[in-house]
């Protein structure tokens, strides 16, 4: 399976979410909204916890992911991901990436032909 890098520097195609989703595994995806619940207090069904990504224009997607500032960003920018934009790294994204996020990102970026 081809990586899929969100906005953020995520790797989509490394989700325990996306997996569970693409296999239409709703036990994992249950379990996945318990952990939710328990860790983080947000309160999602496992029908909720479906996603197919940060790219995905309609569909399956978890109600945190309609709000997300980077993807919306990044939606406006028509960018493959934040390495891509003319403004990395920035204000949205630096508050909300982790440090493997961004790493992700570092390396997309050190990758791209100079501007």
């Amino acid at each position: 399976m081809k990586k899929m890098i969100a906005y953020c520097g995520l790797v989509c195609t490394d989700c325990e979410a996306y997996l569970a989703t693409q296999r239409g595994d709703m036990d994992a995806l249950a379990r996945l909204a318990e952990r939710a619940r328990e860790e983080f207090g947000v309160d999602l069904s496992p029908d909720q916890s479906m996603c197919d990504g940060c790219f995905a224009t309609s569909g399956r997607q978890i109600p945190y992911c309609r709000t997300c500032a980077i993807r919306a960003c990044g939606v406006v920018r028509q960018v493959a991901n934040c390495a891509h934009c003319a403004d990395y790294p920035c204000e949205t994204l630096l508050p909300h990436a982790s440090a493997d996020q961004k790493a992700t990102l570092d390396v997309i970026r050190a990758g791209l032909p100079p501007r």
